[in-house]
């Protein structure tokens, strides 16, 4: 499996028992969408690889207590603690409306009410306190914050995203 048909889930963060259980963050407002997995890919050095799931269950709320089939011992769990956690996209829940996932938009153009066609979407900035669509026009690259209050409207069948964004914006990378 190559990552780009998976999403990222979470990683895997301490080691929950001797007998090789371990603890994952899970990246998601729904931890309780993930509690009865069967398998999960486990990154291990650029890697996607299968782990059968004998047990699951939430921890926390936000943290998920994992028992791989073959994982026995502290060593065992060792060998994976920090690696991430990926599954295919096709167990992602669907999202209706407004709501999208951010590798949903990418190539998806991008339309402001006042400026007009603005670019495609090439990139989702999140590395940032708030996340930013990255939009290639003509070479050009306009940043847009990816705030509820901008957005209009997700037409999935036209790939386009419909903003209304504060006046002189996007004049400012032009």
């Amino acid at each position: 499996m190559k990552k780009d048909k998976c999403f990222y889930l979470g990683k895997i963060v301490k080691k929950y028992s001797f007998k090789g259980e371990l603890l994952a963050k899970l990246d998601t407002d729904e931890p309780d969408l993930y509690n009865n997995l069967d398998a999960i890919f486990v990154d291990l050095r650029g890697n996607l690889v299968p782990f059968f799931i004998e047990r699951s269950q939430l921890h926390k709320s936000d943290l998920l207590r994992l028992k791989f089939e073959d994982v026995d011992s502290e060593a065992d769990a060792d060998s994976l603690l920090k690696s991430d956690l990926y599954l295919p996209l096709d167990l992602l829940p669907k999202l209706e409306g407004d709501k999208f996932y951010f590798h949903e938009v990418i190539g998806f153009s991008i339309k402001d009410k006042n400026f007009g066609e603005v670019g495609i979407i090439k990139n989702i900035n999140d590395s940032t306190a708030q996340a930013l669509f990255e939009i290639d026009r003509d070479g050009t690259e306009i940043l847009i914050p990816m705030n509820d209050e901008f957005i209009v409207k997700i037409d999935r069948k036209n790939k386009t995203i419909h903003v209304n964004t504060p006046e002189g914006l996007i004049d400012l990378y032009l």
